[in-house]
């Protein structure tokens, strides 16, 4: 009988973090330019770019929890302190 191995994901988690860690960057900047295009730069674009600009302060907030989320799992699976 084989023994059983036990799988080591901590290649995998180590890459997700980064990944993770990428897109929470990404997300924080394209959300931080949504919001200045959509309030204080609001008078100098045009209704379809306004339209623009408020959907995609939407789509980054939400890729900024999603990718806060899995930073979180890396962590406790990495055994790090969750922050």
């Amino acid at each position: 009988m084989m023994p059983i191995q036990r799988l080591d994901f901590s290649v995998t988690f180590n890459k997700l973090l980064t990944l993770a860690n990428y897109f929470l960057a990404l997300s924080v900047i394209g959300f931080g330019l949504a919001i200045i295009a959509s309030y204080p730069l609001a008078n100098a674009l045009t209704l379809p770019a306004q339209i623009t600009a408020h959907i995609s302060s939407l789509v980054f907030a939400t890729l900024l929890k999603i990718s806060y989320v899995i930073r979180c799992l890396c962590q406790y699976n990495l055994g790090m302190e969750v922050r």
